[in-house]
């Protein structure tokens, strides 16, 4: 694509890459403050209802790096556009679905076509607007991230209080018809730097099958077969590592990831921070709306403070990264939500709402001056080609982050709650086990400063 088609590609790449980052974290997380309402509905326990959050985060992660090396090769925008088709036709039909098994369903898809966004988003967009640009412009992109999670609490609360939970499902809709429109009427280009190369499905193969098993059988954990599962992922990694290193156009260049110290760590440092805050969300919503006793409108409005406060620093962040080395930024960044995690430790019963407000503003405030210089970080330390696979890579650390994180909160439960209905009787153990989590994210952070800090300049 020639410099004058990226110039003028760059606001409709921007607006279109932007709304679709508002989208997804808006469907992810409006469904944590319906699942007790769901789970009331279909009778079902908080396991499974966990299932329901973290169908959508298993089918992404499997589907992230092959869609990305499939974008780099055919053309990013053609990917993005199919992707948001999937998303939304998967957003209906949960709206429409009448068994527990049947939504699950219906998020893994739609989890497949938020992989085929995700891949592809922030590599379209770091392909259109320069270096000294990108910081800007991806802090404004992950924004919107944090916009989509401060509108879902509320929205979700709203919705599921007054029109049933099935309408945060079909508010998705609209919005993905707007977005495959506007693509496909304003952006132009398809960004396909890898074009020519051969796609390594025994590779991807690998890949998915290695990432089923790990995340699949964390989730199973503290049961037997969650360990064997674990061991059998752990074994498909040096599979995987030993097939990529010889493959003629490998779907992760493993070589990348040995000698690119800047790229591994800062890849490293996103899935730590995401492992230590995604739950958060779910554990606050439990919490609020079964021990402070508050409906799914006022759990809302209560957890919108964090993504708010995330909303309005990205941006800010993201031009301080272009300035400042991100290393520094991102490094400050986990250390806040640190100090925000160990912060909410301290919930009891009768814990003030102004101190759980204040919480999360400090964590929304620490994730903010994380998030942005990090993927700054990851997609400079890359060339042009690799825009994709970077952009998948990162991805899938974020998802692979969330998944760790609802599988320690679902490992809690399954110690402290067993696999029962939750009961006023419960509530001391599922304060108990909340408690245990904000403690164990807390030190995951402290474990990720230092991660952070040694990836080196990428400068």
């Amino acid at each position: 694509m020639d410099q004058q088609n990226k110039i003028e590609s760059r606001w409709p790449v921007l607006i279109a890459t932007t709304l679709s980052s508002f989208l997804t974290p808006l469907a992810l997380s409006t469904v944590n403050v319906a699942l007790p309402s769901i789970g009331r509905e279909f009778s079902i326990n908080a396991l499974t209802l966990s299932w329901i959050a973290t169908a959508y985060i298993l089918s992404a992660a499997i589907f992230l790096l092959p869609f990305g090396k499939l974008a780099d090769m055919y053309g990013r925008k053609k990917v993005f556009i199919y992707g948001t088709l999937i998303f939304t036709v998967s957003s209906f039909l949960m709206g429409i679905s009448r068994t527990p098994e049947i939504l699950i369903g219906c998020r893994v898809l739609q989890g497949i076509g938020g992989a085929m966004i995700f891949g592809t988003g922030i590599a379209i967009l770091t392909s259109v607007f320069p270096a000294g640009e990108r910081g800007k412009v991806l802090g404004i992109n992950i924004a919107a991230v944090y916009l989509g999670l401060s509108f879902g609490p509320f929205l979700g609360g709203i919705l599921t209080q007054h029109l049933g939970w099935r309408s945060i499902f079909f508010l998705n809709v609209p919005f993905g018809v707007i977005i495959m429109v506007f693509s496909i009427w304003k952006v132009k280009g398809e960004w396909a730097e890898a074009r020519g190369e051969t796609f390594d499905a025994v590779g991807s193969l690998i890949y998915s099958i290695m990432l089923l098993c790990i995340m699949y059988g964390f989730s199973r954990l503290p049961d037997r077969s969650g360990f064997t599962l674990i061991c059998i992922g752990i074994v498909g990694i040096g599979i995987f590592v030993y097939w990529e290193l010889r493959a003629k156009n490998p779907i992760l260049n493993i070589s990348l990831l040995r000698t690119n110290r800047a790229f591994t760590l800062s890849n490293v440092a996103a899935l730590i921070h995401y492992g230590a805050t995604f739950a958060v969300g779910f554990l606050l919503s439990f919490y609020l709306q079964h021990i402070k006793g508050l409906n799914p409108q006022g759990a809302g409005v209560i957890l919108v403070a964090q993504p708010i406060v995330q909303a309005l620093i990205s941006p800010i962040a993201g031009r301080i990264s272009d300035r400042i080395e991100p290393r520094i930024v991102a490094s400050l960044g986990m250390g806040i939500t640190a100090t925000g995690l160990f912060l909410l430790v301290f919930l009891e019963t009768n814990t003030a709402i102004a101190f759980i407000v204040s919480s999360l503003c400090i964590l929304g405030f620490g994730f903010a001056l994380f998030s942005s210089p990090n993927t700054n970080a990851i997609m400079s330390s890359v060339e042009s080609r690799l825009y994709g696979v970077a952009s998948s890579m990162l991805a899938t650390m974020r998802l692979l982050g969330q998944m760790f994180s609802m599988g320690i909160a679902m490992l809690l439960f399954a110690t402290y709650l067993g696999r029962v209905e939750i009961t006023p009787a419960l509530y001391p153990d599922l304060l108990r086990s909340i408690q245990v989590a904000f403690m164990i994210f807390g030190f995951l952070c402290v474990v990720g400063v230092f991660a952070s800090l040694t990836r080196g300049n990428v400068r």
